[in-house]
């Protein structure tokens, strides 16, 4: 166990999103699962994703992600080709804290 003191960490403000899955949606999301992805990475580029996957299962995804308010985290994934496309069905979202060094928060 560390005795490095609490000082040492801080806790960032995120939104964990998770969005289940169609039940046909391995098969749906294969045509439009690169413009998904390629969308993905830039949010993760511009620091707005923090972490993306899907469960092995394709019985849904987690994003973590950086945003003002619940609302807005949840445009984050209904903008997502996935939500507009049927291959998500339902989002849900929980506010979260997530362990960081200070100055690392954004």
């Amino acid at each position: 166990m560390s005795t490095e003191p609490a000082s040492q960490v801080a806790l960032e403000p995120i939104f964990v999103i998770e969005a289940t899955y169609a039940p046909d949606a391995a098969e749906m999301r294969a045509p439009i699962r690169p413009q998904h992805l390629a969308r993905i990475a830039e949010l993760r580029d511009r620091g707005v994703i923090i972490e993306a996957g899907g469960y092995a299962d394709v019985s849904s995804s987690l994003l973590l992600v950086r945003a003002s308010n619940e609302a807005a985290a949840l445009d984050i994934a209904r903008d997502d080709v996935y939500m507009k496309n049927g291959v998500w069905v339902e989002l849900r979202v929980r506010a979260f804290g997530r362990v960081v060094r200070p100055g690392e928060a954004r």
